[in-house]
C-alpha cells in the first residue's frame, strides 16, 4: 500500500532526449532553440553544420514560425543575375553578414534571365516572369518574355517550381495581398537589359492564389505599360500602378525614345475596375525617369524614386511626386546605384571605390570581387548612415541589372 502511494506522489522522471537530440548540453531543448532563434539569420546556414541535431532544429517549421513572430532578421535579397547561373545573397544589414542561396533550377533552353521580380511572401521568395533569350526561338538574338514562376523555401532552402502566368511577361507591376494570400502582377513586356529600348508591352492583369497555385485573369489596365511598379493602399483596398513607359517613338527616324507616363491607374479590389488617376507631376516640372522601389512602414506604402542622386517620394493623397533627399555619396565613374526598401528604410546600394568596380571587369573568377557600400536613408528621421562590406561575389555585379528585394524572418 505504502509502495503505491509512493508511486502516485512521485511520478517517474519524464525520459531524457537521447544524446543525438540534445542541441546544447546542460541546457533544455527549449532553452537551447530560443538561443539559436537570437543568431541572425544570415549565420544560419553555417550552424546547420555543426551537428545532426543543429541542423534539424534550424529547419523545423516550428522554429521558422517562431523567427516570424519576432520579426528581427530584416535581410536583403540580391539577385546579381540569371539566379539560375549565379547564386543570390542575403545581406542582413545589422549582423553585416551576408549568407548565400542556392541557384533556381536550370533550363538548358533559356539563357540570360533579367527583369524578373523576386516577391517576398511569409517564408518564401517567388521569382516571377521575366525577359530572357530561347535558343528555341527565332531570330535566336531577340528576347521573349517569360512565364515561370518559381518558390524558394526558407524551411528547406530549396526551390520549389509552380504554376506559370497565363501571359507571359517582364518589368511589370505587382503587390502582395496578405489578407487574401494573392499576388498582383499588371503590364510588363519583353525588354531585356541587353537593350536600351524596344520590346513588347501588354495590359494583361493577373492574380495569383498562393495556397491553390493557381493564376486567374482580371480587368486589363488602361493602356499598355511597362517597366513600372506597384502598391497596395490597403486603408482604400486598392492596387496602385505607377511609372514605367506605354509607347515609344524615334528620333531622326532611327533611335528608338521610350514616352513615359505621367499618370497612374488604380484597380479596386472589390469590383476589380481600374480608373486614372492624372498626371503626377506638375505643371512645368521635368518628368523623372529614375528607379521606382515600394516598401511597406506598418501597413502603408513607401514608393520612392532614385534619379541620379536625388530622391523623390510619391504621395497618394497628392497624387505627386515630392523631393525627399540627396544620395550623400555618388556611385563610382561608370557603375550605378541599385535601391530597395526594407524595414521602412531606404537602401542604396552601389561600389565603395572606382578601383573595386574597374578591377571587378577583370578579376579572376571565383576570387572576390571588391567593396560594397549600403548608404542608408531613414524617411522619418531624414538621416542617413552608412555599412560598408565585403563584397560575396566571385564575378563583377551589374548593380543596373541585379534585382534586389528585401525579406523579414
Amino acid at each position: 500500500m505504502n509502495s503505491d502511494a509512493d508511486s502516485v506522489a512521485n511520478p517517474p522522471p519524464s525520459p531524457s532526449p537521447p544524446p543525438s537530440s540534445i542541441l546544447i548540453p546542460g541546457l533544455p531543448n527549449e532553452v537551447s532553440r530560443t538561443i539559436l532563434s537570437m543568431v541572425p539569420y544570415a549565420h544560419h546556414a553555417r550552424l546547420k553544420s555543426t551537428s545532426k541535431s543543429w541542423k534539424s532544429a534550424l529547419s523545423s517549421k516550428s522554429f521558422l514560425n517562431t523567427l516570424l513572430g519576432q520579426n528581427r532578421n530584416n535581410l536583403i535579397c540580391i539577385f546579381p543575375q540569371d539566379p539560375s547561373i549565379a547564386s543570390p545573397y542575403l545581406f542582413d544589414a545589422n549582423a553585416v553578414a551576408w549568407c548565400p542561396l542556392p541557384p533556381m533550377p536550370c533550363n538548358p533552353h533559356v539563357y540570360g534571365l533579367c527583369n524578373f521580380a523576386a516577391v517576398p511572401f511569409g517564408s518564401h521568395i517567388y521569382i516571377i516572369g521575366g525577359s530572357l533569350f530561347d535558343t528555341r526561338s527565332f531570330p535566336i538574338n531577340r528576347p521573349s518574355s517569360s512565364s515561370a514562376t518559381f518558390r524558394f523555401n526558407f524551411r528547406d532552402f530549396s526551390w520549389e517550381d509552380r504554376a506559370p502566368m497565363i501571359s507571359p511577361r517582364g518589368s511589370f507591376a505587382y503587390a502582395v495581398v496578405p489578407s487574401s494570400g494573392e499576388i498582383i502582377v499588371a503590364g510588363g513586356g519583353s525588354r531585356h537589359t541587353v537593350f536600351a529600348a524596344a520590346g513588347s508591352r501588354i495590359r494583361a492583369v493577373e492574380r495569383y492564389d498562393v495556397v491553390e497555385d493557381q493564376w486567374e485573369e482580371l480587368d486589363p489596365l488602361p493602356c499598355f505599360r511597362a517597366g513600372c511598379v506597384g502598391f497596395m493602399e490597403r486603408e482604400r483596398e486598392e492596387f496602385w500602378v505607377v511609372g514605367g513607359y506605354s509607347a515609344s517613338r524615334t528620333v531622326s527616324g532611327v533611335f528608338p525614345v521610350d514616352e513615359y507616363c505621367r499618370d497612374a491607374a488604380v484597380m479596386g479590389l472589390e469590383d476589380g475596375a481600374w480608373r486614372e488617376v492624372g498626371e503626377t507631376w506638375g505643371d512645368g516640372e521635368d518628368v523623372r525617369a529614375g528607379k521606382i522601389v515600394v516598401g511597406d512602414d506598418s501597413g502603408s506604402p513607401l514608393v520612392f524614386m532614385l534619379d541620379g542622386n536625388e530622391i523623390f517620394r510619391y504621395e497618394t493623397s497628392s497624387n505627386r511626386w515630392e523631393y525627399e533627399s540627396r544620395v550623400p555619396k555618388k556611385a563610382p565613374l561608370g557603375s550605378a546605384f541599385g535601391v530597395v526598401v526594407a524595414s521602412g528604410e531606404l537602401y542604396v546600394l552601389s561600389h565603395l571605390y572606382d578601383d573595386d568596380f574597374a578591377e571587378t571587369r577583370r578579376s579572376r573568377p571565383y576570387k572576390k570581387t571588391g567593396t560594397m557600400c549600403f548608404q542608408i536613408y531613414n524617411p522619418k528621421k531624414k538621416t542617413w548612415r552608412t555599412v560598408v562590406t565585403k563584397s560575396p561575389f566571385t564575378r563583377h555585379i551589374d548593380i543596373t541589372s541585379a534585382v534586389l528585394s528585401s525579406i523579414r524572418l
